[in-house]
């Protein structure tokens, strides 16, 4: 039975192609530092989005659905018409990574800073500043000074 307080929140691609939901919360939400986000996102930081994969349903356009894996532990997937970035499937977690920016109607509420020791965009909000990632999902789990 569906629970009727749950959201569902639309997002696309930059060109719309691609369109999918998201549904329920996050596992969590924050913002990354590690050079292959940056790299990818082309910018000084990325927003992430945690969710479990049967949260996130792909509505429309998934023959226009492209991806990479640098590593074994993300598969980045962008549309192959626009090249607009859609997610990053990280299959060890059992986790999908939806890049914030493409869910307009969801309210980002970041509760970490991850890979902050490669930053190069010194954030001073308050939050947890993680070394690399949380020991529960294979990092370290240290918290760098603000």
């Amino acid at each position: 039975m569906s629970n009727p307080d749950t959201k569902t929140y639309a997002g696309s691609c930059f060109c719309g192609a691609v369109q999918f939901t998201v549904t329920g919360e996050p596992a969590a939400m924050g913002y990354c530092h590690c050079e292959s986000c940056r790299t990818w996102s082309a910018g000084p930081v990325n927003a992430f989005s945690l969710w479990n994969p049967e949260a996130v349903k792909i509505t429309r356009g998934a023959d226009n659905v492209a991806g990479f894996s640098k590593t074994p532990t993300s598969n980045r997937q962008w549309c192959s018409k626009c090249g607009g970035h859609l997610f990053t499937n990280h299959p060890g977690w059992n986790l999908i990574d939806v890049y914030a920016a493409v869910i307009p109607g969801f309210v980002f509420k970041p509760g970490v800073h991850v890979h902050y020791q490669e930053t190069k965009l010194r954030i001073k909000d308050g939050l947890p500043k993680m070394k690399d990632i949380p020991k529960e999902m294979g990092g370290s789990g240290e918290v760098l000074a603000e």
